[in-house]
């Protein structure tokens, strides 16, 4: 996340329009649900109404669309004709899942589509027409509104339009209450970013950071397995969890007492108990925790496991490393898990009163 004094900053270039800022950072803007670029000349909003973001990916996920006046993402001194092609098609049809047929209708070549795409944003096309998607679903859950209200604040005339981009997302349309089969979906903002908490009345069953890649099939794999639709709403151990978390990244709390739901394999969920057992502040590696299940060649089958959970922070799958000492990867991002593993390890001494 951009640091407080670093959106200061930001929210002065975009006063004065400052072009030493293009590429640097975007701003989403509350009041119209739009992100622009530093330099959009469009009648400059109040500080309080800015979000500022570091690349698009993380503006759309945060369900911002992109400004139709500076087109921070097809502006014509900026980018080719593929680009502003694309980017026009996502907005003329956002829920779209593009197939191969599409790029051809289209007369773009698909291959190229990804490499100019990861060039100048940093990520392909499919992954921005897939944030796009996610934006839409997510804004729902973000702000709580009702599904007329979030229907015409990111552009739908058609509640059928709406409901038809929801329900690719999240499996069922944002007003479908089935009796007994319902899980309830709220966003939760924290230090490292949004996160999404996925729960019933008793438990949780989903929590991840929004921009981890692959998180719409995993909600997709839920669904599936519960059987149930998910909608925005609170429960009792998203409550719960929201409140933890607040006091584990202020460093108050170590250990997590929300009642969660291991939804797995027998082995998963034998290696989900035992990334439990390690302490914060401390790692294993993926061999350690083979060895503890008493089956020390299952080292890979544990690292797919280990990448199958989806109750992040909660379930530690980032205290989990290479054999060698390295970090390995995550989910989350490698420079969240660093952050996660320096936070754990920091309060971890502040309470023993250890030298930091």
């Amino acid at each position: 996340m951009i640091p407080a004094k670093q959106n200061e900053e930001y929210y002065k270039a975009l006063i004065e329009k400052n072009t030493e800022y293009e590429g640097i950072f975007y701003v989403g803007v509350k009041t119209t649900g739009v992100f622009c670029r530093p330099t959009c000349p469009a009648r400059k909003p109040k500080f309080e109404n800015c979000e500022f973001y570091g690349n698009a990916q993380q503006a759309l996920l945060a369900s911002y669309r992109p400004c139709q006046r500076c087109r921070p993402l097809s502006h014509p001194n900026h980018v080719s004709d593929t680009i502003r092609v694309l980017v026009e098609a996502v907005e003329n049809n956002p829920e779209k899942r593009w197939t191969e047929q599409d790029f051809k209708q289209l007369s773009v070549d698909e291959s190229t589509a990804r490499r100019q795409f990861k060039k100048r944003f940093g990520m392909t096309f499919v992954e921005y027409a897939r944030a796009r998607r996610m934006g839409l679903a997510l804004k729902t859950i973000r702000g709580g509104q009702t599904v007329i209200d979030t229907q015409l604040s990111i552009g739908y005339e058609s509640s059928s339009g709406f409901r038809d981009a929801f329900s690719r997302i999240m499996g069922a349309a944002p007003n479908r209450l089935e009796q007994g089969n319902v899980l309830h979906a709220s966003w939760i903002d924290t230090r490292l970013g949004p996160m999404i908490a996925i729960g019933d009345d008793h438990a949780l069953q989903l929590l991840e950071f929004v921009d981890r890649r692959g998180l719409e099939r995993e909600v997709e794999r839920l669904r599936i397995r519960t059987k149930a639709a998910i909608i925005p709403g609170m429960t009792e151990p998203i409550r719960s969890i929201e409140a933890e978390l607040t006091q584990y990244f202020d460093g108050t709390l170590t250990t997590f007492k929300t009642p969660i739901c291991l939804i797995g394999s027998p082995f998963q969920k034998s290696v989900w108990e035992q990334l439990m057992k390690i302490p914060p502040g401390e790692t294993r590696s993926y061999l350690d925790i083979a060895k503890s299940l008493g089956k020390p060649t299952a080292f890979r089958a544990v690292a797919g496991a280990n990448g199958a959970n989806q109750l992040a922070i909660m379930v530690p799958c980032h205290r989990v490393i290479n054999t060698n000492g390295d970090l390995g990867g995550y989910g989350g991002g490698i420079s969240r898990k660093n952050w996660l593993l320096t936070h754990e390890t920091y309060v971890g001494k502040m309470q023993s009163n250890a030298p930091l």
